[in-house]
């Protein structure tokens, strides 16, 4: 299946760079593009698109409150967030209102597509040492926001359930988790969906922030 994907950066440059490595590939098709943050949530609505490479400082309306808009709208749109900086100061902010992962500016044509790749499946776009830099860093931060009561709750998580957060919290994929606790892959998809479901989260991103703001992992 063809990958669709919404460019949504305010400099022409970036936006029509990315489009030309993007479309050169046979599984992925650039659909639209977008010049700022409202833009780019009305370019969702019309078009679709199964993956959103949104910048986070745009006019308007930034990368961070478009990502929550569109999270919101469609839960099918995975967000992909553009940065110059991999400890940008937003790109925590960002995470937390949906996106789905991150990826710098300067990555190359295979980065980039497979980033794209990577979101679409569903799958967190964050190498484990990025993960836990980001959540060190931004969960010290005074003015973060924790999660609602209702999801900092995590009791209802059986043994085996917390003990595979914890290593999507480090980054492991489902197949490194597998292989880590000596189950079939498809058991750990199970004990995913299960987690996202009883937690009230949105992918495997979100569960590595929760479980960094649940304490179950301490940052280091």
């Amino acid at each position: 299946m063809t990958i669709r994907v919404l460019i949504a950066d305010d400099q022409m440059m970036v936006r029509e760079g990315f489009s030309v490595l993007l479309n050169a590939m046979p599984d992925i098709e650039v659909v639209g593009e977008a010049v700022n943050g409202r833009e780019a949530v009305e370019r969702v609505r019309e078009l679709s698109p199964d993956v959103v490479l949104m910048d986070i400082r745009m006019p308007e309306l930034n990368g961070i409150e478009a990502t929550r808009e569109i999270v919101a709208a469609d839960g099918s749109a995975k967000v992909l967030v553009l940065t110059t900086f991999d400890l940008d100061e937003y790109v925590y902010q960002a995470l937390r209102a949906g996106a789905s992962g991150f990826l710098l500016k300067d990555a190359s044509a295979r980065q980039l597509a497979d980033g794209v790749r990577v979101v679409a499946s569903g799958e967190a776009l964050l190498a484990p040492s990025v993960t836990r830099r980001l959540i060190t860093e931004f969960s010290k931060l005074a003015d973060v926001p924790r999660l609602a009561p209702a999801q900092a709750s995590y009791g209802d998580l059986t043994e085996r359930e917390t003990e595979v957060l914890v290593l999507i919290a480090h980054g492991l994929s489902n197949v490194e988790i597998a292989g880590r606790l000596v189950v079939a892959e498809s058991t750990i998809k199970t004990h995913v969906s299960r987690i996202l479901v009883k937690l009230g989260l949105r992918d495997r991103t979100q569960a590595a922030v929760f479980a960094y703001e649940a304490r179950l992992v301490t940052p280091g």
